[in-house]
């Protein structure tokens, strides 16, 4: 369902500088800086409305955590999510930007593992460029996360899946799982997005894929 436009959402975005990034090409290399720690950084590419990352935030507060969400709309409704837990989470920064631009976002090895969850599958052939797992994003991301850092990638588009086993081979990343049911494994680990949650009550089956850089 498309979000309505919502003409206060960059004004209610502003007031919360500590959380929301507005201009984040300026901490580039900096983000342990902008912590005020050396704890691990973990990037989540299209966080949406941030039921997955503040839950990690959450959860982990010995990580820090980047939401990327284009969209001010989508991101008010993730920075709702922080506001409404019982104490100030502080490890955890969103931005709202396009993915094209990370190269803009993050200095050489600065990354501790990255998430891709649920992207726009581009089903066209034409659109296979888009993917976030193609392989010309693929390269990019190795050039940000450091040596031996993960992505951890889930979708429940089957298509997308096999096409992006693919690129993370062709990239020269080392695929240390691949499963074609999460939910099966029980995970204790798993966090899940507003997506997971409503595929797999749909019964849809979700794939999840971890990769390490080389």
């Amino acid at each position: 369902m498309r979000m309505r436009h919502k003409p206060y959402a960059v004004d209610k975005l502003l007031g919360h500088p500590d959380i929301v990034i507005f201009k984040p090409a300026l901490l580039k290399g900096k983000w342990s800086e902008e912590f005020g720690n050396s704890n691990p950084i973990n990037v989540e590419l299209g966080m949406g409305r941030g039921q997955f990352i503040t839950t990690n935030a959450y959860k982990h507060p010995n990580n820090n955590y980047i939401g990327i969400e284009k969209k001010n709309e989508v991101v008010l409704s993730a920075l709702q999510r922080v506001l409404d837990f019982d104490h100030p989470i502080q490890n955890l920064r969103m931005l709202p930007t396009n993915i094209d631009f990370i190269s803009e976002l993050f200095g050489a090895q600065e990354i501790d593992r990255l998430y891709i969850n649920f992207c726009d599958p581009w089903p066209k052939d034409r659109h296979a460029k888009r993917r976030l797992t193609h392989r010309g994003y693929l390269n990019e991301y190795k050039e940000l996360l450091k040596p031996k850092a993960d992505i951890i990638f889930k979708t429940d588009n089957r298509e997308l899946f096999d096409f992006s086993i693919e690129e993370f081979q062709a990239c020269g990343y080392e695929i240390t799982e691949i499963t074609y049911d999460l939910h099966k494994l029980e995970d204790p680990e798993n966090v899940m997005t507003e997506y997971e949650k409503k595929f797999s009550e749909m019964g849809v089956k979700i794939n999840r894929l971890k990769a390490y850089t080389p």
